[in-house]
């Protein structure tokens, strides 16, 4: 069976940054497979294409350019943030405001957005909200486990879950911070 709109995909695969020698990102065994209903949207649109009439066993390997993964890094989600708001009973909070951080912020909307800590000055904290894989090359080698039909339950299951972690809640409970 060939992977096609709505079958349910297990797949295994290595993560590289820029090429096939590139620094290992990420590794997903077969004890801890991805899987996921193909053509619902919940992963990257080039990386379901690249994925498109595979079979179990198939093999795979591509590059995704940033470009058409997670974009390159745009300088206008480098952003300072007025240190008060990382200060603790009127004193900073030196746990949590550390160049390198990644810290859960809210935007306008009152929508949680992940940024990483870049500087630190006496007035201001600049921080990047950029995708962490923004500006990044992703090369995808890997292999297909299973290709089936979905069952309904799946269907409505998978389809609220996060396909990263598998979490129903991606607003509070993905374990990856691919939700958050």
């Amino acid at each position: 069976m060939k992977i096609e709109k709505d079958r349910l995909v297990t797949l295994v695969y290595e993560l590289r940054e820029s090429d096939s020698n590139g620094r290992i990102i990420e590794v997903v065994e077969p004890g801890r497979p991805l899987t996921f209903i193909f053509g619902t949207g919940r992963l990257l649109p080039h990386f379901e294409e690249n994925l498109a009439s595979l079979r179990k066993d198939d093999k795979f390997s591509f590059i995704l350019t940033s470009k058409i993964a997670y974009g390159e890094k745009r300088e206008d989600l480098f952003i300072d943030i007025p240190i008060t708001v990382f200060h603790k009973d009127g004193r900073l909070d030196e746990n949590v405001c550390q160049v390198g951080n990644e810290v859960p912020m809210m935007d306008r909307d009152g929508n949680r957005i992940n940024g990483i800590i870049n500087e630190i000055s006496e007035q201001f904290v600049k921080m990047d909200f950029n995708h962490p894989m923004a500006g990044t090359d992703l090369w995808f080698s890997g292999s297909i486990i299973e290709v089936r039909e979905a069952t309904a339950e799946e269907m409505t299951g998978m389809n609220s879950s996060c396909s990263t972690c598998g979490s129903r809640d991606s607003a509070s409970g993905c374990s990856s911070g691919s939700c958050k």
